[in-house]
Parts: C-alpha cells; structure tokens; sequence
C-alpha cells in the first residue's frame, strides 16, 4: 500500500520505546522502563539520527537545536489506552526546507517480534498527528533476534477509502557482516549496536561474552568522550552483555586496569552498586505496576492497604503472588505463600 506523503519532509514526534529481549545467560526482563537505551539517546540524539537514520538527519536544523518533552507525549500514551507501553521521549526539531517549522519525531526501539508492532507505530502516528496537528515522523530500531521480520507499514481500505502509513526501520541483525568494522565507528551508536551483536554472538558461551564485553569497554575508554556519554554507553553495555558472577567480578578487576591505564575514573564501584540498586528498582517497580494492574482486573479496585502492600513487597514476592493469580479464587488466595 503507497505512503501518504510523508516522504515530502520529516514533520513529526518522538516517542522512545524501549524492550530489549536477552537471552537466557542475562537473564534481564523483556521490556524494561529504566532501559539505558533511553539516556543515551537523550544525550547522543543526533549521533543517534546520524547513525540509524543519516537520510532524516540530513533534513533537520541541527544548528536550531533539539528538545525533548515527556510530559506532553505521556498525555498521548495514557489517552492512546494501549497498555504496557514503554514510552518516554517527544522530540522536537526544525527542518532544513526553506521554513523554520518544528516537527516531531517518534522512535521506537523494539527488542521483540511482535504482531501487532506496526499497528501501534500507526495508532500512535494518528494519536500525535491528532494531538499536535503536525505531521509525525515515526522511526523503528528493531533489535529482536527474528531475521525475516521485518515490518515497516500498516494500513487499512474500506469503500475506497485508503489509510495508511510507511515508517523507516532499522534492523540491528543487518549489521552481523560489519561488526568489527562497528568496533572502530566513532559513533555512540555502532559501539551500541556491535554490544547487541556480540550478545547474540555469545549467548551461550559466558567465557566469550567476558571477552567481548571486555573489549567494548576498552573501546569504550579509548574514543575520549566526556564522562557523563562513557557512563550512559557502559550502562548500555553492562545492561545488554550480563556475565555469571565470577566473570562480573572478573571484569570490574579489568575496568579498574584500564582505568588506571588511562586515568579515567569513570565507572567507578560506588556508581557500580548505584546502578545495580537502579536496576533492581526498576525491575521492582515494574513488577509492582503489573501485578497491580492485574489484580485490579481480576478483583475490581485495590484497597489502599493493599496498594501499601505491593508497594512493601520484595520482588520475590511479587513474582510469587503473580503466579499464584492464576489459581486464586480470591484476592486473600493471592497473597498466601
């Protein structure tokens, strides 16, 4: 089915979902709302353009600057009802066409084949355009593992009536044949991608995966960012290639090498444990919206004490209580080990 236009310009959105899908040596949630993909596209949203998307990059003033808004696209994912959505960034820009005019942009980051994916890009491309009376600019990273899927339209015709929408995707899989050509990119972004492959690469051999996140690291040290864009790439890195424990402790003795090698204190132990304290959180939190949520439709509106209860609760036991859903006939049934 033909676009409608959007190739004239990129006037639009952006929306930042974020799912990443590991494997089983990580062990990592599917969809995580604290993904570190999040804070280095923030603070890397041009190399980020660039990168995936050099066409698009090329129509926009970067000289104007660029802003994001939260608040205003978290009004759009709440009014859109689509559920668990990972939805946390609206970006604005000026385009280079003879116009000063902002426009929106809407990227989606999925780490998961999913039916109903190029649905949602145009449920929410119609939300924003309703919203904001702009054209919307939607953009998809896909960084699941599925090689012939690969969708980039959605679009529907009744009594000649057409709708319909085309979006630019990237497939991080296309890149598996230049991943040592990623390792020397200076761009955030190919250091990003080249973690993503060697993962996969690795997935079952935890030794290699030490190896190759080993020497992310050391690229990592060596391309002479500042400290605040070295932090957000190890996160991502840290979040995506998760070792065994003795191999963790393995590379935290390398780290402290290379850092003293270069005089770059950076990731030290203290930021160390603050990640994980932030990993785990929001892993809790996320639990904790879930099981609320389902509890709510099961049984109808929570009590507070209840809420408190979630709210108090370990994640162990918020894993065990959503289990036992399955089988209890009673909000009371839930909550008994």
């Amino acid at each position: 089915m033909p676009g409608l236009g959007w190739k004239k310009g990129f006037g639009w959105p952006t929306t930042i979902f974020c799912c990443y899908d590991p494997d089983a040596v990580t062990q990592l949630p599917a969809d995580d709302y604290d993904s570190p993909w999040k804070d280095v596209l923030e603070n890397a949203f041009p190399e980020f353009m660039v990168f995936y998307f050099p066409q698009a990059h090329a129509q926009i003033d970067w000289d104007q600057g660029h802003e994001f808004k939260p608040t205003e696209l978290r009004q759009v994912v709440r009014d859109a009802e689509l559920g668990k959505r990972f939805a946390d960034t609206l970006v604005q820009v000026t385009l280079q066409d003879g116009q000063r005019r902002w426009i929106y942009i809407h990227i989606e980051i999925q780490g998961q084949r999913d039916s109903d994916f190029a649905h949602r890009m145009f449920t929410y491309n119609y939300r924003l355009y309703d919203r904001f009376a702009t054209p919307i600019a939607s953009l998809a990273v896909l960084a699941d593992e599925s090689e012939g899927w690969k969708p980039d339209h959605y679009g529907f015709e009744v009594l000649g009536c057409r709708h319909s929408l085309e979006f630019p995707v990237v497939k991080l899989l296309d890149y598996a044949e230049r991943v040592d050509q990623l390792e020397n990119d200076h761009n955030p972004f190919a250091l990003v991608t080249a973690a993503h492959l060697r993962n996969r690469q690795t997935k079952h051999d935890p030794e290699a995966r030490y190896q190759a996140k080993r020497t992310l690291v050391r690229l990592l040290y060596r391309q002479g960012w500042e400290r605040q864009r070295i932090l957000d790439l190890f996160a991502v890195l840290d979040w995506m290639m998760r070792l065994p424990e003795g191999l963790e402790d393995k590379l935290w003795q390398d780290i402290e090498q290379i850092e003293g090698e270069r005089k770059m204190p950076y990731v030290t132990s203290v930021e160390r444990r603050a990640t994980e304290r932030g990993i785990q959180k929001g892993i809790q939190q996320g639990e904790e919206q879930v099981l609320e949520r389902l509890l709510t439709r099961r049984f109808g509106p929570l009590s507070e004490a209840t809420r408190q209860r979630l709210k108090n609760a370990t994640l162990e036991q918020l894993e065990r209580w959503t289990d036992n859903i399955l089988d209890a006939a009673t909000l009371e049934k839930v909550f008994q080990d």
